[in-house]
């Protein structure tokens, strides 16, 4: 019996995921959990074999969350799917201790593999994100400045470059354009710049966004 906890803000996603494992998987047992606090509720109070992990989630982010994960319970595997591109999070959300990283338009074939990989005590990437990975162990370039942010700072830069207003990512996340815009004043200081533009010209220079 696998017991799989799918962490995902959107109940029809949830629902979706269900039906690919119970279909898919001959034994297999699954929880829900809507945001990052009813995760580490889930967590605590139940044994599970594996996290299903959204990065966006409203309140704190799947990110945030992966590290409370790490800490709690460092064995078991949390799997990332993400609607955001593997050059965006896969490599952070890799050293951040989780087991592996796909896509959410990903196949149901795919999702199955990744799960059966983990739950053995591998770990899943995608071929491109392997690739990038194998392409950035022979660069001794230096640690580019995003890097430098934290989690949230990191996700609130990727929907600012991708052209999302203040209120748009406040009601995304559920915050206050207020709290967003403070986290774009952070996200400036942090990498030296001045406006939103340079944010954007930064995160297409570097293939942060397309």
């Amino acid at each position: 019996m696998i017991r799989v906890l799918i962490a995902d803000d959107h109940a029809i996603l949830r629902r979706g995921l269900k039906e690919i494992l119970v279909r898919e998987l001959d034994a297999v047992t699954c929880g829900e959990a809507e945001d990052a606090q009813q995760a580490l509720k889930e967590v605590q109070n139940h044994t599970w074999d594996l996290v299903i992990l959204d990065i966006t989630m409203p309140g704190r982010s799947g990110l945030d969350l992966l590290g409370d994960l790490q800490r709690m319970q460092p064995k078991l595997p949390v799997l990332v799917l993400s609607m955001h591109a593997e050059d965006q999070f896969g490599k952070r959300v890799l050293k951040a201790g989780a087991a592996g990283y796909m896509r959410k338009e990903s196949a149901p074939e795919e999702l199955i593999t990744a799960i059966q990989k983990v739950v053995s005590g591998g770990r899943y990437v995608s071929p491109a994100l392997a690739e990038e990975l194998a392409l950035a162990l022979g660069q001794d370039a230096e640690r580019p400045i995003h890097e430098t942010l934290s989690s949230r700072e990191f996700e609130i830069l990727i929907m600012i470059a991708s052209g999302k207003t203040v209120s748009q990512i406040a009601a995304e996340l559920n915050l206050s354009p207020t709290t967003v815009s403070t986290y774009r004043t952070r996200i400036l200081v942090k990498m030296n710049m001045e406006t939103t533009a340079e944010l954007i010209r930064y995160a297409l220079r570097t293939h942060l966004v397309d």
